[in-house]
């Protein structure tokens, strides 16, 4: 739901430019997404997302708590999905489709956001060994992996350590960090983006300044017709209010701070590493998460697919839940 690769949207007011995942509106209209397309897809779901079946928190071997969420039968297959910018394990997809699929699908938050303990100075392997041991835990097998927004580099870097079966980027926070990308960055982003790599401890100090308030008040302000259509759904609105105040109960410098400086770095691990199947998925309005729609990502991926959806913006997740975890499925069982 927010700019390119790592969801940092907009800062408070007076305390900096617009960061590299938020959408490009440079005072332009909010493009339509064909606004018809959206009432259309309103009027065939019954909600995009409802309260979760099961709510827990698993002991690590450190101590900390790893928080999770769970919805469809608990024999079902199961999915696992890292969440977007500071949002926590509360806000699940298409329940409709999870049900018909027989998935088991399982939210999880990162370290210092919801039900989930800080762990100051992580990195990404840090979250995988987290996934692998939830997943032993639980009897998850190697799981499908869904990635949104800036949960994407997250999810790619369990698939390079192993621990999923299969993933999806859907609207995928891009790695705005690559150089292919310095000529292409606007220059307040691209500004973001060299003072995240030459202070990063002062970067995640300037990111923890952030609220649950001025995230709604961005997405809100700076999405598409399409995305709002969702955004203002009343089950939704209520959803997502509740998991962004869950991702920021501890303040972002639990969390989210660091889940930013984290994205918008260089990634660490090797994408050419990454040997299970990979689906990148981007609406064709959806200008807040990768400055090409994903179509460097995709290259530097072995195997990967690229879907563009057309008509559609950064809602993804919840517009097309049914095809992307039909795909999923598919390609985690080798047979698409």
């Amino acid at each position: 739901m927010t700019p390119y690769g790592s969801d940092v949207r907009r800062f408070p007011p007076g305390t900096a430019p617009r960061p590299p995942h938020a959408p490009r509106t440079g005072g332009s209209p909010k493009m339509p997404c064909g606004r018809g397309r959206a009432v259309r897809i309103m009027a065939i779901m019954n909600t995009y997302v409802t309260a979760p079946a099961r709510l827990g928190e698993t002991p690590l071997p450190d101590g900390r708590l790893l928080g999770w969420a769970e919805w469809g039968p608990e024999d079902g297959i199961p999915v696992l999905l890292c969440p977007g910018a500071a949002t926590s394990r509360w806000l699940g997809c298409g329940p409709d489709a999870v049900a018909a699929l027989g998935i088991r699908l399982v939210s999880v938050d990162r370290p210092g956001l919801g039900a989930s303990s800080p762990l100051p100075g992580r990195g990404f392997a840090d979250f995988a060994a987290d996934l692998a041991h939830l997943a032993a835990v639980r009897g998850l097998g190697r799981p499908p992996l869904i990635g949104n927004s800036q949960g994407a580099p997250f999810a790619l870097a369990c698939a390079e350590a192993g621990v999923a079966g299969a993933v999806a980027l859907v609207s995928g926070a891009d790695e705005v960090a690559a150089p292919e990308f310095a000529a292409a960055l606007p220059p307040e982003i691209r500004a973001l983006v060299e003072r995240t790599a030459t202070d990063p401890a002062g970067a995640e100090t300037f990111f923890g300044g952030f609220t649950a308030d001025a995230m709604r008040h961005l997405v809100h302000g700076n999405s598409p017709d399409c995305d709002l259509a969702v955004y203002r759904e009343p089950h939704f609105a209520a959803a997502y209010r509740r998991a962004l105040d869950e991702g920021f109960a501890r303040g972002a410098a639990a969390g989210y701070a660091r889940d930013t400086v984290l994205a918008m770095g260089r990634w660490p691990f090797r994408l050419d590493r990454i040997a299970v199947p990979v689906d990148l998925w981007y609406g064709t309005h959806d200008t807040s998460h990768s400055p090409d729609h994903g179509a460097l990502l995709a290259t530097r991926i072995p195997g990967a697919r690229r879907h563009l959806v057309p008509d559609t913006g950064g809602a993804l997740l919840w517009t097309h839940t049914g095809p992307v975890l039909t795909t999923l499925l598919r390609r985690a069982a080798g047979t698409a």
